[in-house]
This record gives C-alpha cells, structure tokens and sequence, in this order.
C-alpha cells in the first residue's frame, strides 16, 4: 500500500540551472548585503559606540578579511563531505554571529564577532563557484558566473538603500537582525532544493598532504596564477573604495543625503556588465572580453588620477569614471574566475577554496589600505586603481606568456573539460 501510494506522488522537479544560478547568487549576496547594508549606518554606528576618524571602517574590512582567511577551509572539507553539509553549515553561522552582530555592546565586541562570521561562513562566499564547476566548465561556466553577477550585485546596487531605510525605521543594529532573517529565508531554500554536486568519485581524503598538493596545484599552474593574483589586486581598490565609499562621498563631496543613490549606481553599472558579459562571452570567449575590459580599466583609471588631481573635482566626474570603472571590473571578475577554475574539475572545492583565499584576503589587506589612506581626497583611491590595472596586466601576461586576446576556451579545445 505505501508503495502504491509513493508511486502516485510526483517527482520534485530537479533543480535546473536557472534556479541554481538565482540560488547561487543570492547566497553570495548574503555576503555583500553584509557589508553594503551597514554603509549608510556607519555614521550612527560610530557615534553610539564611540568610534572616530577612518576606525569606523573596520566593521567592513575585517569581515573582508577574516573571509578570505576562512576560504581555505570550506572547500577542502566540501572535496570530502559534499558541498550540501559545508554550505548549509557556513549559512547556520552566518545567521547566528548577524543576530549577536546587532547585540555587540561595544565597537570592539562587534568588530570581534565580525571576524567570526566572516571566517566561519567562508563558505558562502567559497562553495558557489566549486558548485557550478561541478555542472559546467569553460566559456559555458564564464556565462553561468556572469548572469549570477548579474542578480547577486543587485544587492549591492539596493542594499544601502535598504540600510538608509531600516536606520530610518529603528538603528544600526536592526540591520544586523535584517541580515539574520535574510539567512533563514536562503538557507531554507537550499536545504529543501539544492541537491549534492559532489559526484562519489571525485571525493577527496581529509588528509593533509592532499589538501596542501590540491591547493598547491590550484595556485602554482602558471596559466592560472596570474588570473588569481590579478583579480585579487583590481578587486582590492574595488575594496577600497567601498571602505572609503561612505566618508568619500560624504565629507570630499558633501553628498551624504544621496549616498544610497550613488552607491547604487556604481554597483548597478557591475551588475549591467555582468548581465552584457553573459550574452558575449560564449561567443568572444572569456580571454578577450576579460583582456579587452583590463586594458579599458586602465585607461579610464588613468582619467580618475587626471581628475582627483585637480583642486575642484566634482561628484559628477568623479561618479561616472568609478561606474565605468566598476562596469569594466563585471567583465573582468566572473571571466578571470571562469579561466582559473576551468583545469580543476576533480578538485574544484579545494581549488575554489585556495582562489577565494588569496583574491579575498589579498583583496581585503589592500582595501583596507587604501581605505585607511583616505585623506579626504579622491587621490589615493584614484592611484590604486591605476596601479592595480598596471599590475593586473603584467600578471595576466606572465600567465598567457606574453600573448593576449588569445582564443576562447572551447576553440582551445577546454570548453567545459570535466
């Protein structure tokens, strides 16, 4: 009788890649809601807990940081376990360090519990990308990661918006319990749709040895090394100026009232890139676009130094060259991800692990710097970027040994190699 009646229940319709890519997404944007969410609130925040000057910046480079540090972990432990228990781990923590985030009765307790969340739920940030890689490869895995930029930097676009609008609702802290609900409502999805990705015979030993030559091989295969570090380095001015972003818009430009509203057009000139980076890249192959977006992002980061530069730079030309700027960043993220990933379907955890925490902790160490730099000018902002494109290149050309714009994956014969 009960198996008459299992027999007459439908199927769950498997997971298909348009929900996976919207889930994938929405995971990573639990960590960038983490950190834009707070920006409108810093002010506030700095205030009730007594912080001064540049400090108030810490409550976003730490979480940068202690996720980059915390990287390495998740993907080795997802090898073995599966991706599913790692995951729905990193989102258990993420929820509950957000709910003592808006319980921290001190600026040092916050800062503390902070680092934890962001070293803790590394996985949310680390599992996504070995996720996909366990479907798809090449320019294919290029397209997947571009439309998950796509909805995931939506967030990022909304998220001081929706900060400004909960501040104006209760306080700062309230916007931390918000970040917990988001948590629940993400992680309940995961765990009734997402099934494991990990095949049998891909799992990998908890041993040492295999951990360290896995993420070993991720790192020092030269076609993919200068990828890594390249992207760790644009990203991290991208880091300092989200660091900066609010004193910077605030006290250098005096446009406070409109810093949700600026914040969003930045980050929707990413999301705009990703979503054009999606409907190329198959066809241009991901070498040439991320290659061509590199050496325009020089040359627009090369204008910002000619425009900080100058005693009266004006929010509106310094708006629209950081949107380009970051516009340029959508072609070149998802795309050097894609490239670096293609070789390690075997290992793909370990390997998005061992990315995520040298391009995060990188990434996060000279955000941080360059945020701490903040001199209530553009200036420092305007030259990390410029060196960091200058430095990104010579990386890139090391790894394709000197030739650029080279043939997309799958004319290489890569396209998806499993």
């Amino acid at each position: 009788m009960a198996t008459t009646i299992a027999s007459s229940m439908p199927a769950r319709k498997a997971l298909g890649e348009t929900e996976l890519m919207w889930m994938m997404a929405l995971l990573m944007a639990l960590n960038a809601f983490g950190i834009d969410a707070i920006l409108p609130a810093l002010d506030a925040l700095a205030a009730d807990l007594g912080v001064s000057g540049n400090d108030r910046q810490f409550v976003i480079g730490i979480y940068l940081l202690t996720a980059g540090m915390g990287a390495l972990a998740p993907g080795a432990l997802a090898d073995r376990f599966g991706r599913r228990p790692i995951l729905l781990g990193a989102i258990a923590v993420y929820i509950v360090l957000s709910i003592a985030s808006a319980m921290a009765p001190t600026y040092d307790a916050l800062i503390a519990v902070r680092g934890c969340q962001g070293f803790f739920a590394a996985g949310i940030i680390a599992l996504p990308p070995a996720i996909i890689r366990d479907r798809v490869g090449g320019d294919k895995m290029a397209k997947m990661m571009s439309l998950i930029f796509v909805i995931f930097l939506m967030v990022p676009a909304v998220a001081p918006t929706i900060g400004e609008g909960i501040l104006q609702l209760g306080n700062w802290r309230a916007i931390f319990g918000f970040m917990a609900v988001l948590g629940v409502a993400v992680g309940t999805w995961v765990y009734i749709r997402l099934p494991e990705s990990l095949s049998e015979e891909n799992r990998q030993p908890i041993r040492v040895p295999a951990i360290a030559a896995n993420m070993t091989r991720a790192l020092s295969t030269p076609s993919v090394a200068g990828y890594v570090l390249g992207s760790a380095l644009v990203f991290g001015a991208l880091f300092g100026f989200i660091n900066s972003s609010q004193q910077l818009i605030t006290e250098t430009f005096g446009a406070g009232d409109i810093f949700p509203m600026v914040f969003a057009i930045c980050a929707g000139s990413m999301a705009f890139a990703s979503w054009s980076n999606s409907r190329i890249v198959e066809r241009f192959g991901a070498r040439r676009v991320s290659h061509t977006a590199l050496f325009a992002f020089i040359v627009v980061s090369a204008v910002q130094v000619m425009f900080a530069f100058q005693p009266d730079e004006s929010l509106w030309q310094f708006v629209p060259l950081m949107a380009i700027n970051m516009a340029l960043l959508g072609f070149i993220g998802s795309n050097f991800g894609a490239i670096a990933m293609n070789p390690f379907f075997s290992i793909a955890g370990a390997a998005s692990s061992a990315h995520g925490f040298v391009r995060m902790t990188m990434a996060a160490l000279l955000g941080g710097a360059i945020g701490y730099a903040f001199d209530g000018t553009a200036r420092p902002l305007a030259l990390a970027l410029l060196a960091s494109g200058l430095a990104c290149l010579v990386l890139v050309l090391w790894s394709e040994k000197g030739k650029l714009f080279g043939p997309s994956d799958a004319e290489a014969g890569m396209g998806g190699n499993r």
